[in-house]
């Protein structure tokens, strides 16, 4: 009993896992660029138990059984799969059009992030400057590694399929800016920030034996025809809610009978303590 109890708890806590990724998923529905994640289950170490040796009747069942010790979370797996468009005919909404890449976003603590959120806006500065950040009030990067500012005053504002934004003014002069795009080429790799669209390169890289450039690749130089963006355009989160509802059901229920053998478990070690 006591194993069958430690079984059903070892499961239960990672059923808790799986519980708040649909959740998270859930709630994230209605966000622009957010990927929907999925908890993949791994069995843990088991025991095998076989018959006993002097039974020699022909079976089509395995011999003896495995007793297990519950499953856990072996990945966070990110579905990378493209979400559907919304036209806002927005100068600064773009869509990307290509799975797998990423704006580059400058947190407040110096370090870079990434996200396909596309809704982006100005942010005016003391210094007659605007700031191009994004719909968290963070600043976008150029592919020269530094946020975006431009003079305020700019009558139109545009985004190229190939990701340069054009500012024009009023007496014709044009700026231009090229946006940090990266791709990723192992996106599993990457560790998602408080649960949301932002995602970021592990801590632990050479502890996996890994390098920046097995993981990412800047878009840059010749690399930049490979960028697919649409202005006036924003990717809706490619969260299936029916899909999420339906896993979040049978995760509850997984949950519940996974309760129920600890409470039968811990009945029998009492009818087994009061026997006289």
């Amino acid at each position: 009993m006591i194993r069958t109890m430690i079984t059903a708890t070892n499961t239960m806590t990672q059923l808790q896992t799986q519980l708040d990724t649909i959740s998270n998923n859930i709630a994230h529905s209605n966000t622009v660029g957010y990927k929907a994640k999925q908890a993949n289950f791994q069995e843990l170490m088991y025991q095998q138990f076989n018959n006993d040796k002097l039974d020699k009747v022909l079976r089509q069942s395995p011999v003896g059984i495995r007793y297990g010790v519950g499953a856990h979370v072996s990945q966070i797996q990110s579905n990378e799969k493209q979400g559907s468009l919304q036209i806002t005919d927005r100068d600064l909404d773009i869509a990307f059009t290509e799975p797998n890449q990423y704006l580059n976003i400058a947190m407040n603590d110096g370090s870079t992030v990434y996200s396909r959120q596309g809704n982006l806006y100005m942010s005016p500065q003391q210094n007659g400057q605007v700031l191009l950040v994004n719909g968290d009030g963070y600043p976008v990067l150029s592919a020269a590694d530094e946020p975006i500012a431009f003079p305020d005053g700019a009558t139109s504002m545009t985004v190229s399929e190939t990701g340069t934004l054009n500012v024009t003014y009023e007496d014709g002069q044009v700026i231009s800016f090229d946006l940090a795009v990266t791709r990723f080429d192992k996106p599993q790799m990457l560790e998602q920030l408080d649960g949301g669209t932002y995602m970021k390169l592990p801590d632990n890289l050479a502890a996996m034996n890994l390098t920046e450039a097995d993981i990412l690749t800047d878009l840059l130089g010749g690399n930049r025809n490979a960028i697919r963006l649409q202005n006036g355009a924003l990717e809706q989160s490619n969260v299936d809610v029916s899909k999420e509802m339906t896993e979040l059901i049978a995760a509850q229920r997984s949950y519940q009978f996974n309760s129920r053998a600890v409470t039968i478990a811990d009945q029998m070690l009492g009818l087994i303590n009061g026997i006289r």
